[in-house]
């Protein structure tokens, strides 16, 4: 009698025994120091968005607990029943800068304010729907997660986050020449570095078939098949966690390695449908 020979179960980074993206973060593994500020973020969301809030959401270092003191942002996406106004859109950012005024913790905090009906719309399934479900933390409200389907990390999936790099590239460009204060340009170096890394390991990912936040890891995993780019990604990420506010880098960026990835990009996976925004 032949016997089957059983192969063992490679494990892919970030996925389950599927083969589908995990969902990273938790409430739990907030590090003890961020507390009172998530604590302050829940409840200020309620006083200031009323009824009209369906959601929200905490992404980014704090809820994966690798977040560091006085470096790292806070990071919310808010829910709305309906759709975000000037008003809404005022008063999160008032939120945002009281919270970092009061809590040294944290290095700014950044909002994401939209419909829930254009989170669970199909346009945004693969994009803003991926997010929710894979890299939000459920904070306040009915989690929207339940709603959306399970994510391999695919072309499609490639396609519909990053395929908008060229897009982008003009604006970091102005962006990069207004920018005179050296505290702007840190965390504009910050933003990019992360985009670009970020866009980097999504080129990579259906091939690499797995996930991660880490952007060391995402640059290494890109490093593996642009090996003639890994040196300009592996600064990016360092630079992702710890920006300069030397003007060559983003003049680099905008200049050099956005145009190639957004083009590279483009050619392996296509362009991202376009949206109204």
């Amino acid at each position: 009698m032949t016997e089957t020979v059983r192969r063992p179960r490679v494990h892919r980074p970030g996925l389950d025994s599927q083969g589908y993206i995990e969902r990273e973060g938790s409430l739990g593994g907030i590090p003890h120091a961020f507390r009172p500020v998530v604590a302050a973020a829940r409840d200020r969301l309620l006083d200031v968005l009323g009824p009209r809030l369906d959601s929200a959401y905490l992404y980014g270092s704090v809820p994966r607990g690798t977040a560091r003191v006085g470096r790292s942002d806070l990071d919310l996406l808010v829910a709305l029943r309906d759709e975000p106004d000037d008003a809404g859109r005022d008063a999160v950012q008032a939120l945002g800068a009281d919270l970092d005024r009061r809590f040294g913790q944290i290095d700014g905090v950044g909002t994401l304010l939209y419909s829930r009906a254009r989170l669970l719309s199909d346009l945004e399934t693969y994009d803003l729907g991926w997010f929710v479900a894979c890299l939000c933390t459920p904070l306040l409200g009915e989690d929207l997660a339940e709603y959306l389907p399970r994510y391999r990390p695919d072309s499609r999936l490639a396609r519909e986050t990053n395929g908008d790099l060229a897009l982008l590239l003009p604006r970091w460009r102005d962006r990069a020449a207004a920018a005179r204060a050296p505290r702007e340009r840190l965390r504009l170096v910050r933003y990019t570095s992360r985009h670009l890394v970020r866009t980097g390991f999504t080129l990579v990912m259906p091939r690499w078939n797995g996930w991660t936040s880490d952007l060391h890891e995402m640059a290494g995993a890109f490093a593996q098949y642009y090996p003639e780019r890994a040196g300009q990604l592996r600064s990016a990420a360092v630079l992702g966690y710890r920006p300069s506010a030397d003007p060559e880098i983003l003049r680099t960026y905008v200049d050099d390695l956005g145009p190639w990835l957004a083009g590279e990009y483009t050619r392996v996976h296509g362009t991202k449908a376009p949206r109204p925004d």
